[in-house]
This record gives structure tokens, sequence and C-alpha cells, in this order.
């Protein structure tokens, strides 16, 4: 049976997104079709638009309603609301030890613009085009993602914070909670005040952290991050900002979280840490940039630099956590989003880039 969507679909790198029906292909074992209720929008959709293929189809933090399931299925039924993480192979070392963000496939499977058998699910006018980002591609009014991407949840949450929950939120809190697993009175930085940076200063809160430090560019947002949780906030562009940080946190910081993929926040990690400090990191710079720091540094501190995968998260245990955590009012998440129209996605994808908006979610 033919499936008929609305996408948003990439044609040119730096060109606009452009709304057209597709079509969707049949379902396989394990996967499930979502009738796309809201989809929240990363920087990794913008980031992947210029490397894969196109035409294509992107978007990876879908919440909806399950509207059929193939052959398989156990966990969801029609008409079961879910949100849509990422996805793993569930066979591999990591995914048996039952660390599914190490996934040794994570990276076919989130960025290889198709299915893990090659297939894509994805038509426009006749031809497969790129598809099955995150093995979802959910910039689209329907999307097929795998059953262990899902999370079933009965919550009377608006679809546009689900939205926002599957990738930034999760990660960023995760970070915090789950890889560095703070305790009260670790003293963090956090560089970086987007919507994963800030999810991680409220998770430093949660943690009752001393000092909760924030750096960014963004004046605006350092309000933000000592409104929910920051006890301490400075300008990146101002100098100095390592030895203010210092003056603060005398022996160096516990944890530094690097969120902001550029080279000048992860030197400033590294100077910041104290005797068997850690840094985190969640990506790598855009353009080609790479990470050059000081390892005499690290290894003078016997401090350790750790790349992390959506925060260490299983998401079918760590996002009904955050849902508990906003509903008893410790998590406003809220906060973070701006919500557009699914046709307003071009004005979205600006604000976010432009600084205007922190976390922008499309509601269908």
């Amino acid at each position: 049976m033919v499936t008929l969507a609305t996408a948003a679909v990439a044609h040119k790198p730096d060109g606009d997104f452009l709304l057209e029906e597709i079509e969707l292909d049949d379902l396989q074992v394990k996967e499930i079709l979502v009738d796309i209720e809201a989809v929240g929008i990363c920087h990794t959709d913008s980031k992947f638009k210029k490397i894969l293929s196109l035409p294509g189809v992107f978007g990876h933090e879908g919440t909806g309603t399950v509207l059929e399931i193939g052959a398989g299925i156990t966990e969801v039924k029609p008409g079961d609301r879910v949100i849509m993480s990422y996805p793993f192979c569930t066979h591999c070392i990591p995914c048996l030890e039952s660390k599914p963000y190490k996934c040794e496939n994570i990276p076919a499977l989130k960025f290889a613009g198709q299915r893990f058998d090659g297939s894509k699910t994805i038509s426009l006018n006749g031809e497969k085009i790129t598809s099955s980002f995150f093995q979802q591609s959910s910039f689209a009014t329907k999307a097929i993602t795998l059953e262990q991407s899902v999370i079933k949840v009965e919550t009377n949450l608006p679809p546009q914070l689900l939205a926002a929950l599957p990738c930034g939120v999760q990660t960023g809190a995760g970070v915090i909670l789950n890889t560095f697993k703070v305790a009260p009175n670790d003293s963090v930085l956090i560089i970086g005040a987007g919507a994963v940076g800030l999810s991680a200063v409220m998770a430093a809160k949660l943690c009752s952290s001393y000092p909760i430090i924030c750096i960014d560019i963004n004046e605006k947002r350092l309000e933000l991050a000592k409104e929910l949780g920051a006890t301490h906030v400075f300008d990146a562009k101002e100098a100095g900002v390592s030895k203010n940080i210092l003056k603060i946190a005398k022996h160096g910081v516990n944890f530094a979280f690097e969120s902001s993929a550029s080279v000048a926040g992860l030197n400033t990690a590294v100077s910041c840490i104290t005797q068997g400090g850690k840094v985190g990191i969640v990506s790598y710079p855009l353009g080609g940039e790479t990470f050059p720091f000081n390892t005499k540094d690290l290894f003078l501190k016997v401090g350790s630099i750790e790349g992390i995968m959506q925060g260490s998260s299983i998401p079918k245990l760590f996002i009904p956590k955050l849902i508990a955590l906003h509903e008893r009012g410790v998590f406003p998440f809220e906060k973070l989003i701006s919500t557009y129209h699914f046709s307003e996605i071009n004005k979205a994808i600006h604000d976010v880039h432009s600084g205007i908006a922190i976390k922008p979610v499309l509601v269908m």
C-alpha cells in the first residue's frame, strides 16, 4: 500500500527546504510508521545537509502516534504515543551489554542516509532519495523508524515539549547525570549555552553542584543560564575567562563539558579542570578545524577527555525520567523551546543559526 506524506526536502546544501509530497516505502521487520505531531530542529540536521547526497529528508527528534507496525513488533501498537530517539543495532557487543549509546553501528544508522541494509525509505517523484536520517527522517508528516528507537510515553505534555527531548536535551542532561555522574558540590564548567549546554546546567542544579559555571557569547543565553541554575556566567569574548574561572574554582573544576564544538572551548576546558578532572565533548568543529590542545596540561593534571554520544543515555529509561522531573517542576526545559509551524521550517533554522531560538520545534 502506498503511503504518502509531506516532507521538507533539501535540494541544495545551502538552500531552503521545500515542502513536497513524498512516498514512503513498505515497512520492514521491526519498523514502525509514525504520524508526526512535532519534530525538533538540531544543528546536526544542517550539518549533514551539507555532507549527504541530495535531495534528502532530515530531522531526528520526532514525536507522534503509531499508525502502523511491521512484523516482529512487540513493544508498541497503533495508537500509542511515542518519542523517536537515536537508532542502535541491538546486536553488537556494546548493545548486548546494554550500552546502546556506544553501538558500533551508530554512524551508519544515523548518518548514512539509508537503512542499514542500504535501501531507502523515501521516494520523491518516483526516485529514491537520502532518507532514514537517524532512521527516521522526521521532517515529514509521517516517518518510518525502528522499534528500538521509540519510547512509548503516557503523559499530557504537548508534542512540542516531547520533541525537544530525544537528542539535545537528553544529551546535555545525560552528560551530567549519566556520563559524569556529578555528585553534590562537584564543580562543573559548561561551555556553550545552547539547548545541550543549558540542559546540562539544569541537570547540574539537580545534582546540587557548586559552582556551576557557564560560558557563551550570547548575553541573553547567559541570563537564562543563571535563571536555570548557573552560579556564575562569563562572556567567552572577554579576555581572561580561564583565569576568572580559576578564581572561583581555585583548584580547577571537577568536570568541564564542552558543548560548543569550538577549538577555543576545548582549550578552555582543559585549562580549567582540576587534578584528575574530566572533559567531555559531544561534537567536533565544523569546517575541517581540529581540536588542538596542550597534552602536557592534560597529562600533568592526570585528566581525561571523553567523547560522549547521546549523553550515555538509554532513551527508554532516561527520557521518562526527564519527563517525570519536568512534571515535578525541577527540570523546566520548556524555557528553551520556540515553536514554529512545519511550513516555517526555513525561518526556524535561520533563527537557531542566528541565535534567536535556542531549541526550535516544528509543530505539524
